[in-house]
C-alpha cells in the first residue's frame, strides 16, 4: 500500500509541466555536499574530498582516503580496504554498518535495514570524490543517522569527448587501471567506465603455492538527457571480486615474528562476488521555486565467502600457550573434521526516493520520502577437511540448517522535511524532522530443504528524529555553529518484537575561521540510552556472538574534530598543508546486568587519537611533490578492555607516511612515483575477526594518468 501510494506520486509528478522562465537541468550525479565552499558554510560539519586529492594520491583504498577526515575512525583488516570498518563519532565501525553508505544519492550497503554490514563496497579507484556530512542536516539521508553519511560520487559524463587513463604498477604485481571515455551531442551525453585492479597480495601463505590477493572488475555507464527544464540520468554498474581473503590472522608470537604471514590451513579461502546496480534520476522544474528529485534504484550483490571456520578458537588457545593447537594451525598437527563454511548469501535493495526542492523567501525546505524493500537469503553449507601431514583433505559436506539457511527482509518508508532559513544575512538555521518506519522478519529453517515451517521473529520500529542547528557569522572571517539531533540505527533483519533500536542525542558545537587559512574546531557529545553492537562473523560482538545484536545499554561518546588548510608560498613553491586530529572518549556509562557490561568500561573500535597531515611542495615546472602523515591509536577489540588484563584486549597504535612524486610531462599526462607506508612501520591493526592482523607494508609503484 506504501509503495502503490508513493508511486502514483511519481507518476503524477513527472507528469506535471511547468511555467516558462524556469532555470535548466544539468546531467550531475547526487551531490549532498558539492564543494569545499559550501562545506564550509554547512549548519551542521561535513568534509569534501575532493577530486584534485583523489587524482593527486592515484587513491584505491577507502580506508587511507578517509583516514584524512575528522571524526571517523577506521579499523583495517586486509591492507587493501576491500570491507572496510568505518565509524563516525558515535557510530562504531563494525563493518561500517552504523553509517549510511551511498553512491551518487543512493545507498549502497548490500541491505541497508536488515543487513547493513558492507561485505560489498564500491571500488574507491571509481571514484570522482568522497562527501561526509555530520551533525542535525544528516536527518535529510539515512537510515543511520547518529554518525554520519558517506556518499561516493562516481565520474560525471564530460561537456565534450574526452576520457582518461590511469595505470599504475606496483610490487607484489600490484596493478590498476582507470580508463573512461564519454561524450555530449545536443540533449544526450553518456559516460562508459572501467576500474580494473589485481594484485598477487603482500602476504605469504604457508607451504607456498597460493597467493593472497585478489582481482576486480568494475564496469559503469551512463547514458543522460537533459531539456529545457528537466533531466534524466540512467547509470548501470557490475564488478566481479575474486579474493584470496581468509577471516584468519595470526598468534602474537607468529604476528611479532613474520607481520605477513598466513598459516596454510587458510590456503583455500576465497572470496567470490558480484555486484549489480542500476538507478534512474529525473529532475524536473515544477515552477519557479519548486524543483522534482526522483531516484529509482535496485542493487543486487552475491558473495560466497569460502573461508576456515572456528579459526579464532585455535588463535585463542595457541596465544594462551596450547601447543597442539599451534601446531594445527602451523601445518605440524593432524586434525579432523576441519569446518570450511560457503558462507554464501544473495542480497536485494531496492526503492523509490521523492524530494521537492522549495524556495520560499528565506526558507529552502527539502519535503520527501522514500518507500525501499532489502532482503537477504543465507544458504551456507560446511564443508569438511582434515589436514593430514599439511595438506587439506576434503572429506564431506554438512547441508545448513538453522543460522545457516535462513531469510531476512526489511521494508521501510521514510519521510523528511527540512527548512534552511536564512534569518538574516549572519544567521542561517536549518530544522529538520525525519520519520521511520521500519518492518523486518526473519524465517529461519531448521531442515536444508526447507520443507518445514520456520521459526518466525519479527519487529517493527517508528521513530521521529528531530534536529535543529545555526550558524552566525562574526564578521568576516569567524563563525559559529551549533546543532542538536536525534540518531537512530536500525535493529537489523534478525531483531525480535521486543526489541528497540539503538537511539542517541547527539550534540556538536564549535567556530570556523576562513581567512588565509580555515580552521574548524568542532566538540561532539552523544548520549546514547542503549548503546547496540552489530554482530557478525567479520567483526563479533563483545560477547562473541555472530548475528544480530547486543545492547551494551547507555554510553557517553564525546571528543573534539580540528582541521586547519590552506595554501602557503616557499622561495617560489605553492605549499598546500591540511591538518586533522581528533580526540575521543567512549564509555559505557551504567552498569547494565543483562550484558555484565559496567558504568566506565571503554566502548570497543573507537581509538582516543587520530592525526593526519597532507603536506606538498608544488613547482612552476610541473614536478610536484607530497607527503601524507597519518596516527591511529590502540581501540578496544571488545568493550570493557580497560578492565582486561590480558595483551590481547587492543590492537597497536600506528604511524604510516605515505609520499608521491608527480611529474606533469604535459598538460594531458602526469607520471608519478608513490611509496606507501615508507617508514615500513606494520602493526596489529585489528583482531577481528579471528586473530592479530597487519597493515599494508612499505610498497612501490609507478604509474601514468592521461587525459584526452
Amino acid at each position: 500500500m506504501k509503495r502503490s501510494k508513493l508511486a502514483t506520486a511519481l507518476a503524477a509528478a513527472l507528469a506535471l509541466q511547468g511555467s516558462a522562465g524556469l532555470r535548466a537541468f544539468e546531467l550531475e550525479e547526487v551531490t549532498i555536499v558539492g564543494s569545499r565552499e559550501v562545506v564550509r558554510e554547512l549548519p551542521g560539519t561535513g568534509n569534501l574530498v575532493d577530486n584534485e586529492q583523489v587524482r593527486i594520491e592515484f587513491a584505491n583504498d577507502i580506508n587511507q582516503l578517509l583516514k584524512t577526515v575528522p571524526g571517523l575512525y577506521i579499523r583495517e583488516e586486509d591492507g587493501y580496504g576491500l570491507r572496510p570498518n568505518i565509524g563516525i563519532r558515535g557510530a562504531t565501525s563494525e563493518r561500517a554498518s552504523k553509517v549510511t553508505l551511498m553512491e551518487d544519492g543512493v545507498m549502497i550497503a548490500p541491505a541497508p535495514y536488515s543487513n547493513p554490514a558492507a561485505y560489498y563496497f564500491p571500488t574507491a579507484l571509481r571514484m570522482h570524490s568522497i562527501e561526509v556530512i555530520k551533525g542535525a542536516p544528516l536527518l535529510r539521508y539515512g537510515p543511520q543517522t547518529t554518525g554520519g553519511v558517506i556518499n561516493m560520487v562516481t565520474t560525471p559524463i564530460p561537456e565534450e569527448l574526452g576520457g582518461n587513463v590511469n595505470l599504475r604498477y606496483g610490487q607484489n604485481n600490484e596493478a590498476d587501471l582507470l580508463a573512461n571515455v564519454g561524450d555530449r551531442s545536443g540533449a544526450f551525453g553518456f559516460l562508459l567506465e572501467t576500474a580494473q585492479r589485481r594484485s598477487d597480495g603482500f602476504k605469504e601463505i604457508d607451504g607456498g603455492g597460493r597467493d593472497a590477493g585478489y582481482e576486480i572488475q568494475d564496469y559503469l555507464a551512463k547514458v543522460g538527457w537533459e531539456g529545457e527544464r528537466q533531466s534524466l540520468l540512467l547509470k548501470a554498474q557490475y564488478s566481479e571480486e575474486l579474493s584470496d581473503e581468509t577471516y584468519l590472522g595470526l598468534t602474537d608470537a607468529n604476528f611479532a615474528a613474520d607481520e605477513n604471514r598466513r598459516y596454510g590451513i587458510s590456503a583455500i579461502d576465497e572470496m567470490d562476488n558480484e555486484h549489480t546496480g542500476l538507478s534512474a534520476t529525473y529532475r524536473l522544474a515544477i515552477a519557479e521555486g519548486l524543483d522534482l528529485t526522483a531516484i529509482a534504484y535496485r542493487n543486487e550483490f552475491k558473495r560466497n565467502w569460502f573461508k576456515l571456520g572456528g579459526g579464532g578458537g585455535l588463535v585463542n588457545a595457541a596465544n594462551s600457550g596450547d601447543a597442539a593447537a599451534q601446531g594445527i594451525l602451523d601445518g605440524t598437527v593432524d586434525a579432523t573434521g576441519l569446518p570450511y563454511k560457503n558462507n554464501a548469501r544473495e542480497y536485494i535493495s531496492e526503492g523509490i526516493d521523492l524530494n521537492l526542492d522549495i524556495v520560499v523567501g528565506a526558507h529552502e525546505l527539502a519535503l520527501g520520502g522514500r518507500v525501499h524493500d532489502d532482503d537477504m537469503q543465507r544458504y551456507q553449507p560446511v564443508d569438511l577437511y582434515d589436514q593430514i601431514n599439511g595438506e587439506l583433505v576434503y572429506r564431506s559436506t554438512v547441508l545448513p540448517t538453522g543460522g545457516d539457511n535462513r531469510y531476512e527482509k526489511a521494508e521501510a518508508l521514510t519521510l523528511w522535511a527540512v527548512d534552511r532559513w536564512q534569518v538574516s544575512e549572519a544567521f542561517t538555521v536549518n530544522l529538520a524532522l525525519r520519520y521511520e518506519n521500519v518492518e523486518s522478519r526473519r524465517e529461519q529453517f531448521a531442515d536444508p530443504e526447507r520443507v518445514e515451517p520456520p521459526s518466525v521473529r519479527s519487529n517493527e520500529t517508528d521513530e521521529w528524529l528531530p534536529g535543529a542547528s545555526f550558524t552566525y557569522d562574526i564578521g568576516t572571517h569567524w563563525q559559529v555553529l551549533a546543532g542538536v539531533h536525534r540518531g537512530f540505527s536500525p535493529l537489523g533483519g534478525g531483531a525480535v518484537a521486543s526489541e528497540e533500536p539503538e537511539t542517541s542525542v547527539n550534540y556538536e558545537a564549535g567556530f570556523r575561521y576562513s581567512g588565509g587559512v580555515f580552521i574548524e574546531a568542532v566538540a561532539f557529545y552523544s548520549d546514547f540510552e542503549n548503546k547496540s553492537e552489530n554482530c557478525s562473523n567479520a567483526d563479533p560482538c563483545s560477547n562473541g556472538a555472530t548475528a544480530g545484536s547486543f545492547v551494551t545499554g547507555e554510553a557517553e561518546i564525546s571528543g573534539l574534530e580540528f582541521q586547519l588548510g590552506g595554501n602557503f608560498d616557499l622561495a617560489g613553491l605553492t605549499v598546500p598543508v591540511d591538518v586533522m586530529y581528533t580526540y575521543t572518549q567512549a564509555k559505557s556509562t551504567g552498569d547494565n546486568t543483562a550484558s555484565g557490561v559496567l558504568d566506565g568500561d571503554r566502548l570497543a573500535s573507537i581509538p582516543e587519537n587520530v592525526f593526519s597531515l597532507r603536506a606538498g611542495l608544488e613547482s612552476p615546472v610541473g614536478w610536484d611533490n607530497y607527503a601524507v602523515i597519518k596516527y591511529i591509536d590502540e581501540m578496544c577489540v571488545d568493550i570493557g578492555c580497560n578492565r582486561a588484563a590480558n595483551a590481547f584486549a587492543t590492537t597497536e597504535d600506528l604511524w604510516v607516511v605515505d609520499v608521491i612524486s608527480r611529474y606533469a610531462l604535459s598538460d594531458d599526462a602526469v607520471v608519478f612515483l608513490k611509496m606507501e607506508n615508507l617508514l615500513d612501520d606494520q602493526a596489529i591493526v585489528s583482531r577481528q575477526p579471528d586473530g592479530a592482523r597487519p597493515n599494508k607494508p612499505r610498497t612501490a609503484s609507478i604509474g601514468v594518468q592521461w587525459a584526452f
